[in-house]
């Protein structure tokens, strides 16, 4: 296993003797530290740096004019906007003719605004814009414009942020908007202007004598320094343009090799220039892995008999043993907790039933008695006596049997006179 240290360092000019104003700008530093025998891989990366032919430039570079008013509401307007070999475009119909920037603009870099009969319309904050998709840059100003009705009130002033322009209403004003970089203009072609190469710089040697290992360029062209590249002790990919990896890869790391290599990264035509610096150092080799020791190989055993139908290995059958594991106390007693509480439940169920049936049972003994205490009272021996009323009614049907008796034998008598009389 690779023991790799890699930390970043705080870059100090001083400290690492090199300067950075005339190669680049160090966008890296950092300390790699790898055993001797390994591979040491010194990254170079920049997505900037792939390259594409720019064949159709009139799409690469873009330069617009917008405007940004305020005042009755916030909204934001495109006035115009222009490519190489493209005619501007104007998008709102009242501007055309009116507003216009210079013909010659991608070829001298001026991308003035230029606006005739300053209406009262034409307040607000304008903002030129170039883009270049290529390079992926972006630039942008501010230029805010008043107008007024008297002349003696035209001026231009800068307000801190912004160059304000007060102008008479109906006059013409030009906006500045001047860039005569050649990277707006028409200049070389961009393969012409790639540039990447290493540098290696021993220890104890001064930056002015640091030797130069490889230079690459967009076109294809590859210069290789020293032998070290031949034998393919150090390389770069070949496809570094393509895909924006100039990485450095040595091989078989020997003491030798340390020292301080600088990536160097120039896209003149994009104003591109970027430096990355690797101080390497060489430890001590990995230690062998440990031998692992090997069996002896199986001697063959002789057989007893040569003929084939005898050399036939019997199999031994697997024995399959069935262990029977106990039950785990716990389990029992989880078991025997389950059976308590199903015979808990059962008892109060039927507490409950017997008490409620018990209380019926009174309650209905309790009217029994409330009843009879409206038909007679319970003596001494436990009998019923009857009420007077029911003995009142049965004396008045004794008595009206008694006196249909006298009624029945007074009428008797009566006969038995009458019968006398007539004799």
């Amino acid at each position: 296993m690779l023991l790799l240290f890699l930390s970043s360092a705080v870059f100090m000019p001083s400290a690492w003797g090199q300067s950075s104003s005339s190669l680049g700008v160090v966008v890296e530093a950092r300390n790699i530290t790898l055993p001797a025998g390994t591979l040491a891989v010194l990254p170079c990366n920049s997505p900037r740096m792939v390259w594409t032919r720019d064949r159709l430039k009139d799409r690469q570079r873009v330069v617009h004019w917008d405007l940004v008013r305020s005042i009755p509401e916030y909204s934001v307007e495109r006035i115009l906007d222009m490519s190489p070999g493209v005619k501007e475009r104007v998008y709102n119909g009242f501007n055309k003719g009116r507003i216009t920037i210079p013909k010659t603009a991608f070829t001298d870099g001026n991308f003035s605004l230029v606006i005739n009969n300053v209406g009262a319309a034409d307040r607000g904050v304008y903002s030129c814009n170039l883009h270049h998709h290529y390079c992926q840059l972006h630039q942008s100003i501010k230029i805010q414009l008043n107008t007024t009705k008297s002349a003696r009130k035209e001026k231009r002033y800068w307000d801190g942020d912004k160059t304000v322009f007060v102008v008479l209403l109906g006059s013409s004003v030009v906006l500045p908007c001047v860039n005569r970089r050649p990277l707006w203009t028409d200049g070389q072609q961009e393969e012409q202007q790639q540039v990447a190469h290493w540098d290696w710089q021993p220890p104890g040697v001064r930056p002015d004598l640091a030797d130069r290992l490889v230079d690459l360029y967009a076109s294809g062209e590859r210069r290789q320094y020293g032998p070290l590249f031949p034998v393919d002790k150090m390389s770069v990919s070949e496809d570094a343009f393509s895909v924006g990896d100039f990485s450095l890869t040595i091989s078989n790391l020997q003491p030798i090799d340390k020292g301080l290599y600088s990536c160097h990264l120039h896209h003149h035509y994009c104003g591109l220039h970027e430096r990355r610096i690797f101080r390497l150092m060489v430890g001590p080799p990995l230690p062998p892995p440990p031998l692992v020791p090997t069996a002896a190989p199986a001697v063959p055993h002789a057989l007893p008999n040569d003929d084939p139908s005898h050399n036939v290995v019997e199999l031994e059958r697997p024995r399959v043993v069935n262990v029977i594991l106990p039950e785990h106390r716990g389990h029992f007693l989880q078991q025997l907790g389950y059976i308590l509480a199903t015979f808990f439940l059962l008892a109060f169920i039927i507490t409950i039933v017997t008490v409620l049936t018990r209380r019926r049972r009174k309650r209905g003994l309790e009217y029994d008695l409330q009843r009879s205490k409206w038909r007679g009272h319970v003596t001494d021996h436990g009998d019923i006596a009857l009420d007077a009323t029911e003995l009142k009614v049965c004396n008045q049907e004794h008595l009206n049997s008694n006196y249909k008796n006298n009624l029945l034998k007074e009428r008797d008598m009566s006969k038995d006179r009458n019968k006398g009389k007539c004799m």
